[in-house]
């Protein structure tokens, strides 16, 4: 006797499940341009390699005789797959069946892949769409009675979201619309990214807020504009294979877990390589904006950077790239936005960059031209200052290698904190370099005001003033009390980088950290 008729009862319930909300959900799901759940982990994982958990899981119906007729699996989907020969565990939502919401979940199932990714020591990818799990009104009738948010799984699977972020690469992917707990757990991760056309994200959607006088639709409520400008999403792409790709480069840097290190890959680009364009990249005029995003493209290996958070936080530009095949975590002013200077947002920002380095393991290559903060009203409402010592506190915590370039400007306290306090980091200047504790600019006529003004020609008085002033402002004055350690040739600084990149990776030590990555 053998269990072929248990087999085939298995492979008829796996069939089953496969089908997901039935044809037309599929169906409705493929109208509105977006895949299902299965589709997408098939497109991001790599071919074959998905070993799904609890495929079978979900709502059975019998009939009298107790025999199976029909089953609607659980509305999550997960399991361990590939990514570039690495393995992963995908989580995700299966919107065909009653949109993500609790009353077709097992919330078992998402707590598991959380907590597999945590065991084993895997990043995880979360592919969201809908509720991710969270209520639904009609909730209350299908069960009878009421969810009490947060009991047993939830405080659970919030948990493990949580402490995964200490410890494993956590991705999330907006495809569709995300609302209350899928979007928490779409900004609850190191990198996220949503699909602009087919998804939005909020913490309720349209007919809600509209009961607080608010008529919005999707896009205008939470679409990718929204989200990434504010921050709460750090990338959006035109289409789902960009946003899988999108995935599956951010992991290329990272390691599995924080017990790894970064995978140093080989690489083909010439340390020595010197591009000729630098000598003119930052312009003499100093009331001239250039380009900083062609200057980290020619000085890290070619086509290795990666940036995220492009369009929030502006005035710095934040990402990750290879320099002789070490990854790095690199980060740079911007000076076509408030001059390069932090803004509370651009705090933050840097905070949730540096944070992810130190978690991870990335040396730090800190490009600067940075005026200050911001100043006015605007910095003094959004509590500017505050969140600057945030982020010079998460500078100074870091204990990962840094490397410092002064590209420009480094003014005040923002300035102040161009490369970590107490220890030791490398530092370089270009001879573009210009720094003190005040720009000149607005600051002579206070404090030369006496003379400026019995002067027959103040103009002149002033320009006299600001000239000699820059003389003694020379990055080489500085260089000669080691105030500076190095000014170097802009062409020299990807030699420089690679020495340090190979210096840095004896240093990074496996292990958690003493503090880790908030959302």
């Amino acid at each position: 006797m053998s269990w072929q008729a248990e087999l085939d009862e298995l492979r008829a319930r796996q069939a089953m499940a496969r089908e997901m909300g039935g044809a037309d959900k599929v169906k409705r799901q493929h109208d509105g341009g977006r895949l299902t759940v299965r589709e997408r982990i098939d497109a991001l994982v790599d071919p074959e390699s998905f070993h799904e958990v609890g495929g079978i899981a979900g709502r059975a119906e019998y009939d009298a005789e107790g025999r199976l007729c029909k089953l609607t699996p659980a509305n999550c989907v997960f399991g361990r797959g590939m990514i570039e020969g690495r393995p992963v565990v995908v989580c995700g939502d299966d919107f065909t069946v009653r949109g993500g919401s609790a009353d077709a979940t097992i919330k078992e199932k998402t707590v598991m892949a959380e907590q597999m990714a945590h065991e084993f020591r895997l990043p995880i990818v979360r592919v969201i769409e809908g509720s991710g799990g969270g209520g639904s009104v009609k909730t209350i009738e299908t069960t009878g009675r009421a969810n009490l948010p947060g009991r047993v799984g939830g405080t659970q699977g919030y948990w493990y979201a949580t402490i995964n972020l200490g410890a494993v690469p956590v991705v999330a992917l907006g495809l569709g619309s995300v609302a209350g707990l899928g979007a928490a757990r779409l900004a609850a991760s190191h990198y996220s990214v949503m699909t602009k056309k087919t998804s939005a994200m909020f913490v309720a959607g349209p007919p809600v807020v509209e009961r607080i006088g608010q008529k919005l639709t999707k896009q205008e409520l939470g679409g990718w504009e929204v989200q990434t400008r504010a921050g709460a999403v750090d990338h959006a792409v035109d289409t789902e294979a960009q946003a899988f790709a999108c995935a599956r480069r951010f992991l290329s840097y990272l390691p599995s877990s924080v017990h790894g290190t970064p995978p140093v890959t080989p690489c083909t680009d010439d340390p020595e390589r010197r591009d000729e364009r630098l000598i003119a990249a930052v312009p003499k005029d100093r009331r001239r904006v250039y380009k900083m995003r062609p200057i980290i493209e020619s000085v890290v290996d070619r086509d290795s950077f990666f940036e995220m958070g492009n369009m929030f936080g502006r005035s710095i530009i934040t990402g990750l790239a290879r320099i002789d095949g070490c990854p790095v975590a690199f980060m740079a002013g911007d000076p076509y936005h408030y001059a390069g200077a932090w803004t509370a947002d651009a705090c933050a920002k840097i905070i949730r960059f540096v944070d992810l380095a130190q978690t991870f393991h990335l040396p730090v290559v800190h490009f600067v031209d940075c005026p200050g903060f911001l100043i006015g009203l605007e910095a003094e409402k959004t509590a500017t200052i505050r969140a600057g010592v945030r982020a010079m506190a998460a500078i100074s915590q870091t204990t990962v290698p840094w490397c410092t370039v002064i590209v420009r400007n480094v003014f005040g306290v923002a300035g102040a904190i161009h490369q970590p306090t107490g220890r030791l980091s490398l530092r370089y200047a270009w001879p573009s370099g210009y720094w003190g504790s005040l720009p000149l600019e607005g600051g002579i006529e206070a404090a030369y005001r006496a003379d400026i003004e019995a002067a027959p020609d103040p103009q002149a008085k002033l320009a006299e003033i600001e000239h000699r002033l820059n003389q003694l402002r020379s990055p080489f004055r500085s260089a000669e009390t080691f105030w500076v350690e190095e000014i170097i040739d802009p062409r020299d600084t990807r030699k420089l980088l690679c020495e340090f990149a190979r210096l840095a990776q004896p240093l990074l030590t496996p292990g958690p950290s003493a503090f880790t990555l908030r959302p």
